[in-house]
């Protein structure tokens, strides 16, 4: 199958029909939008979702066909014969939301989904156009063979996965053999990159990397972390019930899992402070930590605040909580979030003011603990930072590594003697954790690891995300 560009092509369309649009159009604007090397998917949604009513299925598309991309873009370019720099942008990202769903959403018609497909194509396209993008969806639905299989090793050359059990089954082999080129195999059919895949086959093996794989492509659960200075797990559980929301307590009752799909604002106790959104990853630094109440505590990368606001929690609203981050625009969200949560025991202060401030005596004061969660290259978070995949390069993880060396540098200076520092990323790198660690434990030998634990991320039951955590004590 053969395209060549015409001049008959639309500049521009809002595609709208009458009334509000659809899910899949505006995915399709969104994508329009989108680079991944240069801006984010999400704030581009946000100023588009007013135009429809099915907004969760309008995320849906969007983060799923950007998280999987290097795989549809394999299949399009496959079965329809044309290098996709011959096909114009806009047609190929109605192609590339129209096989997301052809491969990832079996419960989805086909007719459906080629039908809207050309329907939007006409609005930017000529009639041969139209044509190539009918022709190319139908020649995809044509050659699979099951849109949900079980997965199986006798078919993995024909199967891309959806979840850790199931994949859409095409007819003919276009996947690289695992057991051969295990590097390519991965990259393609979870869309990372190869770099990426390499670097974790040599730290984990490939049944790990195959879980991590599959957990930094799937479709993750929201996690509610109860504000017990202003409910209780029950009583929380007991109200979202109440509203008809489906969930599950885990950790032992310290988290929920929300199995009804919700706008995360709406949901009954939002407004009034009763949860923040956490995931089971992300809650274990503070947990380990363990703050006390009669602690002076720092969080040096505080915003948005998510972890600031546990430790308030955790102390019982207190504890001393200085809280900075070098993000004026983030710290904005975090004086929101404790307003929400109705948290009295953080005070924030600038990070430029951090040393120089009088009021709080920094220089002069040494604090029970540090909290450190440094900024990273997110590896351990790709199902939900969508973007990173296209954008991480090992000389980011360098890069990365030299500010939070950096960072630990500067909080193993403020903690007391017996203090602690809890270092933490959203990182699977071994050289953003580990290494790292190893290497300032030996230019500074007054500090002892207490605790170390790399989390990887997971698919299962209660997925997760990944991070690592240590605690290092001030001896």
């Amino acid at each position: 199958m053969d395209y060549q560009t015409n001049n008959s092509d639309k500049s521009d369309t809002s595609y709208k029909i009458e009334g509000k649009i659809t899910a899949r159009t505006v995915a399709i604007e969104v994508l329009n939008k989108f680079d991944p090397k240069r801006n984010y998917a999400g704030p581009i949604l946000d100023k588009l979702l007013h135009k429809t009513d099915q907004r969760q299925r309008a995320t849906d598309l969007v983060f799923g066909t950007i998280r999987n991309r290097l795989a549809i873009d394999v299949v399009i370019a496959k079965f329809s014969s044309c290098p996709l720099e011959r096909i114009p942008a806009k047609l190929l990202n109605i192609l590339r939301v129209g096989a997301y769903e052809l491969i990832y959403s079996p419960e989805t018609g086909e007719y459906s989904i080629v039908n809207e497909a050309v329907e939007n194509a006409k609005a930017v396209a000529g009639k041969k156009q139209v044509s190539f993008v009918n022709a190319v969806l139908r020649q995809i639905a044509r050659l699979i063979t099951n849109r949900q299989s079980p997965l199986a090793p006798a078919n993995v050359t024909l199967t891309l996965p959806q979840t850790p059990t199931t994949g859409c089954e095409f007819t003919t082999p276009f996947l690289p053999d695992p057991r051969v080129f295990p590097v390519d195999y991965l990259s393609v059919a979870f869309s990372l990159p190869k770099w990426l895949v390499a670097d974790w086959l040599d730290e984990f093996g490939f049944a790990k990397v195959l879980q991590i794989c599959l957990a930094s492509n799937r479709r993750p659960s929201i996690y509610l972390r109860p504000n017990i200075l202003r409910t209780t797990t029950h009583q929380l559980v007991q109200k979202l019930r109440e509203a008809g929301i489906e969930l599950e307590i885990v950790l032992d009752e310290s988290m929920i899992k929300i199995k009804s799909p919700r706008e995360v604002t709406q949901l009954p106790g939002f407004a009034e402070g009763e949860f923040t959104i956490q995931d089971i990853a992300a809650f274990e630094p503070v947990r380990i930590l363990n703050p006390q109440p009669n602690w002076t505590i720092l969080d040096l990368c505080a915003a948005p605040g998510v972890k600031t606001t546990q430790l308030a929690e955790a102390t019982a609203d207190l504890a001393k909580i200085i809280a900075t981050d070098i993000d004026k625009e983030r710290l904005q969200k975090l004086k929101e979030n404790i307003v929400r949560l109705g948290i009295k025991s953080i005070t924030i202060v600038e990070y430029e003011q951090l040393f120089r401030n009088s009021q709080f005596k920094i220089l002069n004061s040494k604090f029970n603990a540090v909290l450190l969660d440094v900024p990273c290259s997110n590896t351990g978070v790709l199902a939900k930072r969508i973007e990173t995949r296209h954008r991480v390069k090992p000389d980011t993880i360098k890069q990365l590594a030299k500010t939070q060396s950096d960072l630990l540098a500067t909080a193993a200076q403020m903690v007391k003697p017996k203090g602690k520092i809890c270092y933490s990323t959203c990182s699977i790198q071994k050289e953003e954790n580990s290494t790292l660690v190893k290497e300032f434990l030996q230019q500074n030998p007054a500090f002892k690891l207490e605790f170390e634990k790399l989390i990887l991320p997971s698919a299962d039951q209660f997925d997760h995300d990944g991070g690592y955590v240590a605690i290092l004590v001030n001896r």
